[in-house]
């Protein structure tokens, strides 16, 4: 038995196609992965029922681009998550995070958390979790959770919260017992939780609709596909609309280089905090 191979991408489709990924999302596609890119490309025109490659470019370059978008980049980058993934943020968030944000909401000052790149949504459940454990009446303060990532089927995926036994492993039993209603093989979240977060489809160089600024950004195993200009490019923004002494966690591989360039500073591992002292500009 053989299995057919992907189509191969010419240098010139690899350079069309690494150009609008990296000028539409700021992806950076090296050229010596070409054939994984292939591959995945393929997937993705299995999906949609295309043979040919030029037959997918000629989608890219019609009037079809803005909606066949975000299911290119979904389809170049590694859409992997599980819940209370680098479990030390989530250690840092319940001991150093929530019991600042705890004082500040019965203060009557609003919340507000972001998970930036939410993938299919185990990050922000989780986040969700940790508050509801450590302040469980958070619900009656003005505290909101937003979720946002590029790819709408994604994002259709986080709001149904609906997880296989594989997709939940790691999970404290009693958080499992509590936040979640077993359905055969699946295990969705419950509904009272469900309800919670805000998602929306939103690409992170594109124009953000925020009234509020934030006390908490969780922005993890995304800039890795930028570069530096790009990286550069979203820490200025973050820094504009994140409040004094907030906190915004990275991906294990990420670094911000000459954090203070953007008041942020560090305050453990891929751990930073906006400075209280110095206006953002």
């Amino acid at each position: 038995m053989t299995h057919s191979q992907p189509p191969a991408l010419t240098r010139e489709q690899f350079t069309y196609i690494s150009e609008l990924a990296h000028r539409e999302a700021g992806l950076v596609l090296s050229e010596s992965k070409t054939s994984m890119i292939a591959s995945r490309l393929n997937k993705r025109m299995k999906t949609l029922n295309i043979k040919n490659i030029k037959d997918y470019l000629s989608i890219l370059k019609s009037d079809q681009l803005d909606s066949e978008l975000p299911h290119l980049i979904s389809s170049l980058t590694t859409n992997v998550s599980h819940f209370f993934r680098e479990q030390h943020h989530y250690e840092t968030f319940k001991k150093e995070v929530i019991p600042a944000l705890k004082e500040k909401a019965r203060s009557g000052e609003p919340i507000r958390i972001w998970s930036a790149g939410c993938s299919s949504g185990q990050e922000i459940y989780s986040l969700i979790f940790s508050m509801h454990n450590e302040f469980p009446d958070f619900e009656k303060h003005d505290i909101k959770f937003l979720a946002t990532d590029i790819d709408p089927n994604i994002i259709s995926f986080a709001k149904k919260a609906k997880y296989s036994k594989n997709q939940i492993k790691g999970i404290p039993e009693n958080i499992l017992l509590k936040h979640f209603d077993n359905e055969g093989d699946n295990y969705e979240v419950k509904e009272n939780i469900r309800r919670i977060p805000t998602f929306r489809v939103l690409n992170l160089l594109k124009e953000w609709p925020f009234k509020l600024k934030f006390d908490v950004i969780f922005c993890r195993n995304v800039v890795i596909y930028f570069d530096e200009n790009t990286q550069e490019l979203l820490w200025q923004r973050f820094q504009r609309v994140i409040k004094k002494s907030g906190w915004i966690f990275i991906g294990h591989s990420e670094r911000m280089n000459s954090p203070e360039r953007f008041n942020f500073s560090p305050t453990g591992i891929t751990t930073y905090r906006q400075s209280e002292f110095r206006e953002s500009r």
